[in-house]
């Protein structure tokens, strides 16, 4: 595999029951590479998605993430930041509490990356408020903030600006090319066509699949 690899998809089929959700796809992204992820609802670029984070098992086709096939060398990517779906949290717990407990999973990072990262989300105000006192787009934020925490080489971002206003969709966007321009890997799915042209070096399509 190329070296400048971060991502490959090759040939993937993925079915529940009788439906085909992923037929014969392929694609690549590039390290230092934002790739677009399009299509409607149903399209399948979620159940992509966890199939690349290794939350599915495709049926057939191979998925090589930072070098390593997912299900054969390793069950999970080692270095994977994600959004997928509403980010879940504990309400009671502060920002920056839910962030410790995440982070204390792995280990990887202390107290000062976590503030350092709530700073770059926009959350250090809010830092010790409760989750449950959050708005939505708060969430949204401490969402991209678990995500980037660890500083991952790769990260798998699905619909990331969801309940974002304008001013904090143009500091996330901000903060992913700064991502970019460090050699991070990432493939966003996003409904927003801004959010396409603006961030992404190429688009990959995604059709609905009639059997």
């Amino acid at each position: 595999m190329n070296a400048d690899t971060g991502i490959s998809v090759s040939h993937v089929y993925k079915s529940f029951g009788r439906e085909t959700v992923l037929h014969d796809v392929s694609l690549t992204v590039s390290r230092g590479e934002i790739a677009g992820l399009v299509g409607n609802n149903g399209s399948g670029k979620t159940v992509l998605m966890k199939c690349i984070c290794g939350f599915l098992r495709p049926e057939r086709g191979e998925i090589t993430v930072g070098g390593k096939r997912i299900g054969k060398d390793c069950d999970f990517p080692q270095s994977l930041g994600l959004i997928i779906e509403t980010p879940g949290f504990l309400p009671s717990m502060s920002g920056y509490r839910n962030l410790r407990t995440l982070a204390a999973l792995r280990g990887l990072i202390g107290k000062s990356e976590i503030i350092d990262t709530l700073r770059r989300v926009g959350l250090y105000d809010a830092r010790h408020k409760s989750v449950a006192k959050y708005s939505l787009g708060m969430r949204q934020r401490l969402g991209i903030a678990q995500a980037v925490m660890e500083n991952p080489d790769v990260l798998i971002l699905d619909e990331p600006f969801n309940a974002l206003d304008a001013k904090a969709v143009a500091e996330m966007r901000a903060l992913l090319l700064g991502l970019k321009a460090q050699g991070k890997t990432i493939l966003l799915a996003s409904h927003n066509a801004e959010d396409i042209r603006t961030l992404c070096d190429n688009v990959h399509e995604m059709e609905v699949h009639t059997s």
